[in-house]
């Protein structure tokens, strides 16, 4: 499914007393790139970056408007130009929440050791700038999964059953219709599958049979193609969700309306019910997603849960109505661009400098993440660093959907 690595961009190189001193490790680094282990990434390429944020210090604020639902009118003539309702503005929030380095450092006589009964020093230092690139990719990846799968609207498949069973592809057009139905735009959609999905995939006959397909590449290759408008990646970084232990749990009796989100719990069943848990209402065929702060920690308690934006799609009665939360599951995730956002940059620097003698930014080939490497000379030891500042929001829930698994 990966093609081969193209070698590393060098975006920028900062000035500094030693232009040279990293320059000369790119080659290093490439050569690395071609034995270190990589995991698959499919969450980085397919979030909108979020350049405004970018600007912002760590942990600063940035609102995110949003327009609300528009209300119509009836046109009454008039002689005078009526007055325009307000409009309603919802405003949600993102940050820069981690800043992250891979520290490593050689001694002279690491050095040495490394030249003269090793692979060599320049070889080993490229090896360890490629593992620092593979654990902040991953860490990054990781982020934006647990967002994306936290976030979304609604699911759709069998907890603990991967999908694409019997040379199906129907659960794909399912997701497409979850975000169609949510009025997600058509265009820059993703659907990220773990490795497990992605495998029952690839086996799929009219994706692997050439006549059928219209190209080779899934047969010849592994690659993903596009299905059904939706761009299709795979992930090492997916996250599986431990469901809760609520049983017996039931609505209170006071009926809720299509596109409610916080429903009232009566007094009756035992355990929990966790972010992430997937639930169903008697009655109703869909599968919504409890949001973050939207659980309960006992439902015996009547107190509330939150399911996430655009809320139900069927009315619950005025009658007490029995919840179900459903398995486990392995959460493949299928979103357009715009819901989820990724903000990265590299570390402030303060206007006075540090003591670094040489930065440059460097592209990842995999990710297309870009990395600040940073060298430190010290008193017989040297010190390098692989560093970035980022941030992941879901800043439009209802266009996420899972895909069960």
């Amino acid at each position: 499914m990966a093609s081969a690595l193209s070698a590393p961009a060098i975006l920028n190189i900062l000035p500094s007393a030693n232009a040279n001193t990293l320059t000369a490790l790119i080659p290093d680094i490439y050569a690395a790139l071609d034995v270190v282990s990589r995991e698959l990434v499919g969450f980085i390429p397919s979030a909108l970056r979020a350049p405004s944020v970018e600007r912002a210090a760590l942990g600063q604020d940035v609102n995110i408007p949003t327009m609300g639902v528009q209300t119509a009118v009836n046109i009454t003539p008039a002689m005078q130009v009526p007055e325009p309702p307000d409009n309603t503005w919802q405003t949600g929030q993102m940050k820069l929440t981690k800043a992250r380095a891979v520290p490593f450092g050689f001694t002279g006589e690491e050095q040495r050791s490394l030249n003269t009964g090793g692979p060599g020093y320049l070889s080993a230092r490229g090896m360890v700038v490629a593992q620092a690139l593979r654990t902040l990719t991953n860490e990054i990846e990781l982020d934006l999964a647990v967002e994306a799968a936290a976030n979304a609207s609604r699911a759709y498949g069998t907890p603990g059953t991967t999908p694409f069973t019997g040379d199906q592809i129907e659960d794909l057009a399912q997701i497409k219709k979850i975000l169609d139905d949510n009025g997600a735009p058509k265009s820059f959609r993703s659907a990220v599958l773990n490795t497990s999905a992605a495998a029952k995939l690839i086996t799929v006959k009219n994706l692997s049979r050439v006549n059928e397909a219209g190209s080779q590449m899934t047969l010849r290759q592994g690659e993903l193609l596009d299905i059904f408008g939706m761009s299709v990646k795979d992930t090492g970084q997916a996250v599986n969700h431990v469901k809760g232990t609520g049983a017996g749990a039931t609505t209170n009796a006071a009926g809720y309306a299509v596109g409610a989100t916080v429903i009232t719990l009566a007094a009756a069943g035992t355990g929990t019910i966790l972010a992430g848990d997937v639930i169903t209402f008697a009655g109703d065929a869909n599968k919504y997603v409890v949001v973050p702060t939207g659980g309960d920690a006992d439902v015996s308690n009547a107190g509330t849960i939150t399911i996430a934006a655009p809320g139900l799609r069927q009315a619950i009665p005025a009658a007490a109505t029995a919840i179900t939360v459903a398995n486990s599951y392995a959460a493949n995730v299928g979103f357009s661009m715009n819901a989820l956002a990724v903000a990265m940059r590299p570390p402030a620097i303060p206007e006075e400098g540090d003591l670094a003698v040489d930065r440059m930014l460097i592209t990842d080939p995999r990710s297309g993440v870009s990395f600040e490497f940073a060298i430190y000379l010290g008193y017989k030891k040297v010190r390098y660093e692989v560093s970035l500042v980022w941030g992941v929001k879901a800043i439009k829930p209802e266009h996420i959907a899972l895909l069960l698994g």
